[in-house]
């Protein structure tokens, strides 16, 4: 399913929902693969598969975008790990990814997420329910460690060993959180040492990034996070080969964040939700254009979505 230079956006959590993906899949299709927001499976009893459905997008399974989507799970030692992979099997779906890197206090708590890189029997045991169940394309997400590195290598062995089909590696230990700069030494490592696709991610925000980091790690393909939030439009400028300008950026964000209202509106979702939501967008997306401080304090301090929409069509 995957091959060679694909770009694919990345899951995030509270983001990439199915609202979300639908605005992204109409403006920017050229994104080779979109990921939902991770499903936390549960201890107890495990989800009906109406909730799969909700949780991924009814709206989405039953349209083409359903090929170009991939599930994320995280999952934890007791975990109805198999019996949801099962669901999700008979479901028809054909990319299932493991969130192997999620570095929140609260998954790290619940023994889920990155937690799973220093617990090698646990995960050897969730690797292999998975493997039993489901025959379809199977990934991982990782980071290269928790602590440390030290067991960077025993995963990924273990990982070969599973016979997962791709691995996407985020190039920082769980304890460094997003400090310093992704190292990609990690990526070229794994692509060296494995016959397994792997996945590039983390640092990559520019043209530049995507072009730097194919060439020095020859990676199969990028799963891009806080660079797809900043520029959602990266894709699409990428496969047409478009030179960005300060012009072109601000027509973008005015195309995006206002797509977003409309198609939250049209939805019924209520105007304090999105405004909340357009809020959290901002984080990244006027980094480096004039004023880019100012605009942030501005839309994170509006009151209502004509305020905070006034502030972005003030941006020239």
């Amino acid at each position: 399913m995957i091959s060679e230079g694909q770009l694919l956006f990345a899951p995030m959590e509270g983001v990439t929902n199915s609202l979300y993906r639908e605005v992204v899949t109409e403006l920017y299709p050229e994104w080779d693969y979109f990921a939902c927001d991770f499903l936390r499976i549960p201890t107890t009893v495990a989800y009906p598969r109406k909730h799969l459905l909700k949780h991924f997008g009814k709206k989405h399974f039953d349209s083409p975008t359903k090929d170009k989507t991939i599930f994320q799970v995280l999952t934890s030692e007791n975990g109805k790990t198999k019996e949801t992979f099962k669901d999700l099997k008979e479901l028809g779906f054909k990319w299932i990814d493991l969130n192997l890197g999620c570095p929140s206090k609260t998954v790290v708590k619940n023994k889920g997420g990155s937690f799973l890189l220093k617990a090698p029997q646990i995960l050897d045991r969730i690797l292999g329910e998975i493997r039993e169940t489901y025959e379809g394309f199977f990934s991982v997400k990782i980071r290269v460690g928790f602590e440390d590195d030290s067991v960077f290598e025993d995963n990924l062995r273990l990982f070969e060993k599973h016979k997962v089909d791709a691995i996407t590696i985020h190039g920082r230990t769980r304890e460094e959180l997003y400090k310093g700069k992704a190292n990609w030494d990690y990526l070229k490592q794994a692509s060296e040492m494995l016959d397994i696709p792997i996945i590039g991610n983390g640092d990559i925000w520019t043209l530049n990034d995507i072009a730097s980091c194919f060439s020095y790690t020859n990676n199969t393909s990028l799963m891009i996070a806080r660079g797809a939030l900043k520029r959602p439009w990266l894709a699409t400028h990428y496969y047409q080969n478009l030179k960005e300008t300060d012009d072109l950026r601000i027509k973008e964000i005015k195309r995006y964040l206002y797509k977003i209202h409309d198609v939250y509106s049209l939805n019924n979702m209520p105007n304090d939700k999105i405004l909340r939501f357009l809020k959290g967008l901002v984080r990244y997306i006027f980094d480096d254009l004039p004023n880019d401080e100012v605009l942030k304090r501005t839309c994170l301090r509006s009151l209502d979505l004509k305020t905070f929409f006034k502030t972005i069509d003030s941006i020239h």
